[in-house]
């Protein structure tokens, strides 16, 4: 188990207008030979954007993102003329396939964090897709077929445990609050790169929320 804490992530965005984002991976300018993915995940980026502010329409492709909302409301507009609110508890998904333009912005009168994570497809090309499942519960885990991955949204209550994903490779991601992972404590911010473990299991310390990336290889 890789272990990374927040402090370590890569700092980016543009503060000046209202976007603070922090990178757990190599991104953009910041380039790191020694952390360019883990499994199927590419990037998992931390965003905070002031009201207002956000991200003009730019293109993907070959790119499976999901987002989640940690507080706030994030507006979503692509291509295909698509537009939607995410909101706390729901699963975003846009499949870039070939090609798609989107923007994100914050259209409302408070701030909005939300986690985004790429993940690379098996195969290049397609068409895009896109799909949000609202308020998606604990039990239900969230296929990601295109990149041979599922999430699993845990919410624990201190001192609920929840049994990790036996899989060969493992991403978890803390939102919110303190868990125990195996013999590690993590906080807000921190990840795991689990890689071949069983019978692994996550308690929480105080309330907590955390994002579990598991996959086949």
């Amino acid at each position: 188990m890789d272990v990374r804490r927040a402090a370590e992530r890569y700092r980016g965005g543009d503060p000046e207008a209202g976007i603070d984002t922090r990178h757990a991976f190599s991104f953009g300018p910041h380039y790191d030979p020694g952390n360019l993915r883990f499994g199927a995940v590419i990037a998992c980026n931390e965003e905070r954007l002031a009201p207002g502010a956000g991200f003009d329409e730019h293109p993907h492709s070959h790119t499976e993102i999901v987002t989640w909302v940690v507080e706030g409301e994030l507006t979503h507009r692509d291509s295909t003329g698509r537009e939607s609110r995410v909101r706390p508890g729901d699963v975003q998904h846009l499949g870039a396939a070939a090609g798609v333009r989107h923007a994100e912005r914050n259209d409302s009168d408070r701030p909005l964090t939300f986690v985004q994570m790429w993940l690379a497809p098996l195969a290049p090309g397609g068409e895009p897709s896109y799909d949000i499942v609202p308020g998606i519960a604990d039990a239900t885990p969230y296929a990601v077929p295109a990149a041979g991955a599922m999430l699993h949204v845990r919410r624990l209550a201190p001192g609920e445990r929840t049994a990790v994903p036996d899989a060969a490779q493992v991403y978890a991601h803390v939102v919110r609050g303190e868990v125990v992972l195996g013999v590690e404590r993590l906080g807000p911010g921190d990840s795991a790169r689990i890689t071949g473990e069983r019978g692994l299991a996550a308690v929480g310390v105080t309330a907590a929320e955390l994002l579990l990336w598991e996959m086949a290889a």
